[in-house]
């Protein structure tokens, strides 16, 4: 029997004494994190390289897995035949960008915006559910543990609901964080697509901070917070079912927020030093070769190539062929091939998002070795 999802907003006090300070901390993170990515001299760097991030992770929750070697590599050459699961990761990258210029562009996060991420995540058209049978197991036992509403009008009726509650400030007076909990709880618990819910419910979060600007780009990328606390997750949106505890899944969000920041800050710093780095050994050792063009085009690819500096720099085949090989020379990036193409990491930065998967690097990663 299907679940009875109520309209929002919900009929409780959201905002306890134990939320609104948990409240507090989580803004005071997000705004450190806003400012320091501002330090980052071309936004696209952190949108191309943590989107990957983010997508390898979020695809993770999913049990999609793959490596940063495939990811990086498939952006590379798009006509090589890449996983299953690095299209996947791919396809989800696509999605982000898509819903962020979307949102950036018209200042809303729409029921077409939504459908619009979800189709390039799925690549296809089937929009809402309209055939009853969608229930949600457990993996391991098969057991159902949910079952969202059925009906195609139920479906579109709370969406149109959730797009008022996520647009028009009136629903309800409450801090737009605790209201991005409530919004995820609504989304997941409608699940209203045949595929890709899980994954584009953590799209719009992202986006919803965006759209309210406590961001200016969609880099709190809390997927890994759910893969490390993944039985929470679900426990919490459980218990806001079964028992309406709200507190503890707004609690559980916040707590994301928080610490999703707060490991943010840390990358968003490392990335902002090691190009520091770039640029003085750069100045240092090739100084006719660097310009801010170079410097970007290495940190917004980390897996670059000839065409890639071609396009960033404006230069000839030639050019951008000679540029390589001296960076190469110089150790900035490593020179490596696949089939008959050639193409040239930054492996500090490679590293850097290697070891975000474990731990975030407090102290500096070593750079490139000295030359004589």
């Amino acid at each position: 029997m299907a679940f009875v999802l109520t309209p929002l907003p919900p009929k409780v006090d959201l905002e306890t004494r134990l939320v609104l300070r948990k409240v507090a901390a989580a803004h005071r993170y997000l705004a450190e994190l806003k400012g320091v990515a501002a330090t980052i001299p071309n936004e696209s760097i952190l949108i191309n390289t943590l989107a990957l991030q983010e997508a390898k992770d979020s695809s993770a929750v999913e049990n999609i897995i793959t490596t940063h070697d495939d990811l990086f590599r498939a952006e590379l050459f798009t006509d090589t035949s890449a996983s299953p699961a690095t299209k996947e990761v791919q396809r989800y990258a696509s999605a982000l960008k898509k819903g962020f210029a979307l949102v950036r562009q018209q200042k809303l996060l729409t029921l077409r915006h939504i459908i619009a991420i979800q189709q390039e995540l799925e690549q296809n058209n089937a929009g809402f559910r309209r055939l009853p049978g969608t229930t949600l197991r457990n993996g391991q036992t098969g057991e159902v543990v949910y079952t969202p509403p059925q009906e195609a009008g139920q479906i579109e009726s709370l969406m149109a609901n959730l797009e008022r509650f996520i647009n028009d400030d009136t629903v309800l007076d409450a801090d737009p964080l605790v209201k991005m909990a409530v919004v995820h709880y609504q989304f997941e618990s409608i699940h209203p697509f045949y595929d890709g819910n899980g994954r584009t419910g953590r799209i719009i979060n992202m986006l919803y901070l965006v759209q309210q600007e406590l961001l200016h780009l969609p880099i709190l990328y809390m997927s890994r917070y759910i893969i490390q606390h993944k039985s929470g997750y679900y426990e919490r949106l459980q218990a806001v079912r079964e028992q309406q505890d709200w507190e503890g899944w707004v609690l559980y969000m916040l707590d994301g927020v928080e610490q999703t920041a707060r490991q943010t800050i840390v990358l968003v710093q490392t990335i902002r030093d090691l190009m520091q780095q770039y640029k003085h050994m750069l100045r240092q050792r090739l100084p006719k070769l660097y310009s801010q063009d170079l410097l970007n085009n290495l940190f917004r690819h980390p897996y670059t190539k000839i065409d890639f500096l071609m396009d960033d720099l404006h230069v000839t085949r030639l050019t951008a062929t000679r540029y390589l090989d001296l960076l190469t020379e110089q150790g900035f990036v490593h020179k490596q091939k696949i089939g008959r193409s050639n193409y040239y990491v930054n492996q500090p930065l490679m590293k850097l998002f290697v070891e975000v998967g474990n731990t975030l690097p407090n102290a500096p990663i070593p750079l490139i070795r000295t030359s004589s």
